[in-house]
């Protein structure tokens, strides 16, 4: 694995900035190292008194925890946003067709673009739904798109997340800190606001309810509940979107509609924006020992009565081993050569790409194709040499559960350590919203940051952080949240 490139300091090695990022290296190398430890321990307290936390599952003690933020910004330059924002919607668009045709006339199949086996077989694909248009024909509402960097304009998908993408609170809850802590940076940079986000997600929300819905549609967010990894993100953006934040026992169904409980009676229910998995959503359809899912949710969502957001059966667009077809699937669908590329990957459920990394496991990175947060999952240079073997064992017994990866070279972005500020390894995860009126993207995202030394692994669940993503606008001028009419105020 090559040197990484840091996406400030360049790869020189003497931190001077790279063209465009010398203002930015002058502020960390000026900024006292005491000064920077100070700022970063209130945003910490901050958190803590909000209750940002997120829970880790198999552990007895300590299981909720601070995600860790990161007092040194990242920042895209304008051009850099450009770039990303156009690959972004042509694949978000590409996966919304994709769903539209694999639970339609499934012509990519027929066409042999993508295998018919690996859709049809896949658990998260749902048969009982061919034929089901989600309302406004839209399936991934919310996509979270993981991206990684290897050089200035070496950008890759590192995978898709295309049923309940979480991590956006941390966004938001980001740049407050920054804004509150580091307002000198809002001054040098013109930096876009992130803060209409949840404004664009009530109205992609309300754009997607059903046709035959009054004038103004009631949305609610369904929570598994507060045990849930992910609990301050749903009342965050509940409250922030001014909406009703709800578990199964607030809804339930009478003739193929949702309604809503409340003590002035029953409301009808539009839109629910479910952060539940589709096994536990309906236990008349999936699970029947789910005590988290509404009984006859899935009867209301096909009768047309209700939209469910992402709606179900989304999880085969970011099935690990569907991904590996996405440049294919892009072309299919846009005429035209995918502008993210994707991570180079082996379908070990082939026997060529088996035997390769079979006989590389200590170079490659192999992960489940339903794997998320880190789990499950070998990273080979930093394995063990029982885990390598234990990989191996389990890729000849199911090679069909794997894909394997090459290790790349992560960019780096100045980070806050014990010993001072060190390089870091980081990803980006955008947030994509599609309704009824098309695509939008906030201009901004979640940087992850791996937080011990070498480590490639940024999930918060394997111990990394979080950073703000500054992205740059072309519009010089002070840093300004947005005004009442949604329109972006900035003092030039």
């Amino acid at each position: 694995m090559r040197d990484a490139f840091d996406e400030v300091w360049g790869t020189s090695g003497d931190r001077t900035g790279r063209p465009g990022f010398t203002e930015l290296a002058d502020w960390i190398a000026n900024t006292p190292p005491a000064e920077l430890d100070r700022r970063q321990k209130a945003a910490e307290a901050a958190f803590r008194q909000l209750g940002i936390t997120f829970a880790v599952y198999g552990e007895e003690e300590s299981a909720e925890r601070i995600i860790p933020f990161d007092i040194v910004p990242r920042i895209f330059t304008h051009t850099e946003w450009a770039k990303l924002s156009e690959g972004l919607v042509q694949r978000v668009e590409a996966i919304n067709a994709f769903l539209n045709d694999v639970y339609g006339a499934q012509k990519i199949l027929a066409d042999g673009v993508v295998p018919s086996e690996l859709v049809l077989a896949n658990p998260q694909f749902r048969g009982f739904l061919h034929g089901q248009k989600p309302p406004h024909g839209v399936f991934s509402h919310i996509c979270g798109i993981d991206l990684v960097r290897t050089g200035a304009d070496d950008f890759f998908v590192l995978e898709d997340n295309a049923r309940t993408p979480s991590g956006v609170s941390y966004m938001l809850e980001n740049r407050e800190a920054m804004l509150r802590l580091c307002p000198e940076i809002f001054h040098r940079f013109p930096v876009c606001p992130v803060d209409r986000y949840p404004d664009q997600l009530r109205e992609t929300l309300r754009s997607v309810a059903p046709r035959s819905t009054r004038s103004e549609p009631v949305c609610v967010l369904l929570t598994p509940g507060h045990f849930n990894s992910a609990f301050y993100e749903h009342s965050f953006l509940a409250d922030s979107m001014g909406i009703e934040l709800v578990e199964a026992a607030d809804l339930e169904v009478d003739d193929d509609i949702v309604w809503m409980r409340t003590i002035d009676g029953r409301v009808r229910v539009d839109v629910i924006y479910r952060r539940i998995d589709d096994d536990y959503i309906d236990p008349l359809v999936f699970r029947p020992d789910s005590l988290l899912g509404v009984p006859g949710l899935i009867a209301a969502y096909r009768a047309g009565n209700v939209a469910l957001v992402n709606a179900p059966g989304t999880g085969i667009a970011d099935d690990k081993a569907i991904y590996s077809y996405m440049p294919e699937i892009v072309k299919y669908y846009s005429g035209g050569e995918a502008k993210l590329p994707n991570v180079e990957t082996y379908r070990c459920r082939e026997a060529d790409a088996l035997q390769y990394v079979l006989d590389n496991l200590e170079q490659l990175v192999v992960k489940l194709v339903d794997g998320s947060g880190g789990y499950g999952m070998l990273v080979g240079p930093t394995a063990t040499r029982q885990q390598v073997e234990d990989f191996r064992a389990a890729l000849i017994a199911e090679p069909q559960r794997y894909i394997a990866q090459p290790t790349l070279a992560l960019s780096t972005v100045p980070t806050l350590t014990d010993k001072g500020v060190a390089p870091r390894h980081v990803d980006f995860r955008p947030f994509v919203l599609t309704g009824a009126k098309g695509v939008h993207i906030v201009p901004g995202g979640l940087t992850r940051v791996a937080l011990l030394e070498g480590s490639l692994v940024v999930n918060s669940s394997q111990g990394g952080g979080t950073k703000d993503s500054l992205i740059l606008s072309d519009v010089p001028g002070q840093y300004q949240s947005q005004g009442p009419d949604g329109q972006t105020q900035r003092q030039k």
